[in-house]
């Protein structure tokens, strides 16, 4: 499945919640929202799992009635926010609208000139591969509870989800590709058995 074949379910994902009235566009560059957030009245610059929390300027301005295309897409989450619950492994994770409002924010939906955001494609293409069980790194478990609240709002199913810990360096820093870290590969090539580099994040062999 490429995301370039996927622009049409997209497209009705969006229109579904700007139909509903949780969409927005907004007209926003990134130093706009760093002043705003950093504005007096604002107090002290809150972050979320997308970076800085979206302060709400473009929120109240008048929609227009299609939705547009050519502008960033952001959720309202003061319309969009209602208490959601995950299953991680044998444990239930709960998330409030408050935290959703206060800890997540306006989130971006669909970029400028793309027609998506991750937080929406994962979601629908997830749904589209009845996707059952999702394994992915501790880094995007704050961005697991949007993409649950996305599952309710367009009436999909959630699946399991765990959140395995992440490889890391000598001095503690996550091992990532823009850093130029070692690949699983260069392990491997060093003799690294499997249940060695399951054992690097968090995994026994039994589990894995």
């Amino acid at each position: 499945m490429r995301q370039s074949d996927r622009a049409p379910a997209y497209r009705a994902a969006l229109q579904q919640l700007w139909d509903n009235g949780l969409l927005y566009p907004c007209t926003c560059n990134r130093r706009d929202i760093e002043a705003a957030a950093s504005a007096p009245q604002e107090g002290v610059p809150h972050f979320g799992p997308d970076g800085l929390i979206y302060p709400g300027t473009c929120r109240h301005k008048p929609r227009p009635a299609a939705m547009p295309m050519d502008l960033p897409l952001r959720l309202d989450m003061e319309r969009a926010a209602i208490a959601t619950c995950f299953v991680e492994q044998d444990r239930h994770v709960y998330t409030s609208v408050q935290d959703y409002i206060t800890g997540v924010g306006d989130i971006i939906l669909s970029r400028r000139g793309m027609g998506t955001s991750y937080h929406l494609s994962v979601v629908v293409d997830d749904a589209e591969q009845e996707i059952t069980l999702v394994t992915r790194g501790a880094d995007l478990f704050d961005a697991t509870a949007i993409h649950v609240l996305l599952q309710h709002l367009l009436d999909l199913p959630t699946p399991a989800y765990h959140h395995h810990d992440l490889i890391r360096d000598e001095s503690g820093k996550r091992l990532a590709k823009r850093d130029d870290a070692r690949a699983i590969a260069a392990y491997r090539a060093e003799g690294a058995t499997p249940a060695q580099v399951f054992a690097m994040i968090g995994i026994t062999p039994s589990a894995a």
